[in-house]
C-alpha cells in the first residue's frame, strides 16, 4: 500500500500506541474520582494536558488546553461558545474566510441561521484578501475564524495579519484559528498569530483517532467570554464536560512531544519530498496542472487532471494500491465540486478533475515515483477513453 491522504488521517505511531495502552492497563481510573487511584490518573492527565500546551510554542503558557473528542469539537467549542457566551453579542458579526473546513464552515452557518451576521471574506489563490477583511473588520465583530492552513489546497494564511485587523476594528472581539492541518508542521504559536483560541487534532500527528485540543487565552477564560459547548459533570475546568479520554490524550501527548522533538527533521524530509514531488509530477505528467498558493504548507500538493473526473481518478489508483483523496475527507460524500477550490480560483470543471496528494516524514521518494507512474498511465488510459 502506498499512503497519500495524512491529511485525512495519519498511522500511529509506536510512542502513541504504547502510550494508549500503558493508560489502559494502569491508569484506567477516572480522573475525576477523590481516591488515591483517580488522583494518579488526574496527575497523569495534567502531564499530558502540559505536554500538548507546551507544543503550542511562544506565548502558551498564556492559556490553557482544553481536551476535547476531535478537532470538529475543538473548532465547534471555540465558535459557538465564544459567540454565544454573552448576550450582548446577539446579533453581532461574524467573520470568517469562504474556505474553511466544514467544522467552521457549518458551525458558522448555524450562528447565521440563528440571526448572526456572517462576512466570509475571499481567498483567492491561497491569500486571505486584507482589504476586503479590512472592510468587513468593523466595531461590530465579535468573533473572527481563519484557518491556518488550508487542508485542500495547502495554502497557509496570513492569520497574524488578519487578526490584528480584526483586534484593531473591534478590541473586544475573540479570533480563532483551526490549525489541526498545521500543528506540528509549522509555527502556530499564541504570540505569533495573536488569537485567543487554536484548535488541533491528535489523528493528524499520528495519535489515534478521537481526541482533539483547543487551546485559550487566559484572559478568554477569565473574561467569561467562552461559554462550554457540552455541559454536564463540569469536567475540564468546566468548559467541556464528559469524563476524560486518558488512553487517547496520553497517545496524542505521546505523539506530540515526538512530534515536537523531531520537528526541524520532519519539517525538512516533507519539503525536499514535496521539491521531488513537484518536479516529477511537472516532468512526467506534463498534463497536470498543480494549484500552488501564493505560500503553503509543505505536505499538500492539489492536482488537476484535465478531463478525468477525481472519483475516477481515485478509482484508478486504488486498483493500485495508492490512495490519495479529492479534497476534505469530512466532505467526501457531498457530491457537490469543492467550494474551497472553486474559492482557490478553479473552474467547477477543474475542481471536478482535482485530487490532493497529502504525505508526510513516513514517505518516500520511490513512492512518489509510483504515483507518478500511475499518474501517467491514468492521463494516457482515461483521456484516450474519452477520446
Amino acid at each position: 500500500m502506498i499512503y497519500f491522504d495524512s491529511a485525512a488521517t495519519t498511522s500511529v505511531c509506536e510512542a502513541a500506541a504504547a502510550a494508549a495502552n500503558r493508560a489502559m492497563a494502569d491508569q484506567w481510573g477516572n480522573p475525576s474520582a477523590v481516591y488515591s487511584f483517580g488522583a494518579s490518573a488526574h496527575r497523569a492527565l495534567e502531564r499530558d494536558r502540559e505536554t500538548v500546551r507546551s507544543a503550542f510554542g511562544a506565548g502558551a503558557k498564556d492559556g490553557r488546553v482544553i481536551f476535547t473528542s476531535s478537532g470538529t469539537e475543538a473548532n465547534n467549542t471555540a465558535i459557538i461558545g465564544a459567540v454565544i457566551a454573552k448576550s450582548r453579542n446577539r446579533g453581532g458579526r461574524v467573520l470568517t474566510t469562504d474556505s474553511e473546513h466544514p467544522s467552521v464552515a457549518r458551525a458558522v452557518s448555524r450562528l447565521e441561521a440563528l440571526g448572526y451576521e456572517v462576512k466570509r471574506v475571499p481567498t483567492a489563490n491561497g491569500e486571505i484578501d486584507l482589504d476586503a477583511l479590512r472592510a468587513a473588520a468593523t466595531e461590530r465583530v465579535i468573533f473572527a475564524s481563519f484557518m491556518t492552513a488550508n487542508n485542500e489546497t495547502g495554502a497557509l494564511y496570513d492569520v497574524a495579519s488578519a487578526a490584528r485587523i480584526v483586534k484593531s476594528a473591534s478590541p473586544g472581539a475573540i479570533v480563532h484559528t483551526d490549525a489541526v492541518q498545521a500543528f506540528l508542521k509549522c509555527d502556530v504559536s499564541p504570540k505569533k498569530s495573536g488569537v485567543d483560541m487554536i484548535s488541533v487534532s491528535a489523528h493528524k500527528v499520528h495519535a489515534p483517532k478521537g481526541t482533539g485540543a483547543l487551546w485559550v487565552r487566559e484572559s478568554v477564560i477569565r473574561a467569561k467570554d467562552l461559554s462550554p459547548y457540552i455541559v454536564g459533570g463540569g469536567q475540564e475546568d468546566t468548559m467541556r464536560s464528559g469524563t476524560e479520554n486518558t488512553a487517547g490524550i496520553a497517545a496524542f501527548a505521546a505523539a506530540v512531544a515526538e512530534g515536537a522533538a523531531t520537528l526541524t527533521e520532519r519539517r525538512a524530509a516533507v519539503e525536499a519530498l514535496e521539491e521531488y514531488a513537484l518536479g516529477e509530477i511537472a516532468a512526467r505528467v506534463p498534463e497536470a496542472k498543480i494549484n500552488r498558493p501564493a505560500r503553503s504548507l509543505a505536505g499538500i500538493v492539489s492536482v488537476t487532471l484535465p478531463d478525468i473526473r477525481s472519483e475516477t481518478a481515485l478509482n484508478f489508483l486504488a486498483a493500485r494500491d495508492i490512495f490519495v483523496s479529492a479534497g476534505s475527507a469530512c466532505s467526501a460524500h457531498s457530491g457537490k465540486p469543492s467550494g474551497v477550490l472553486l474559492a482557490f480560483g478553479l473552474t467547477e470543471r477543474e475542481a471536478d478533475s482535482t485530487i490532493r496528494v497529502s504525505f508526510d516524514h513516513t514517505n518516500t521518494r520511490d513512492e512518489f515515483d509510483a504515483l507518478c507512474a500511475a499518474l501517467a498511465e491514468a492521463v494516457a488510459t482515461l483521456q484516450r477513453a474519452k477520446r
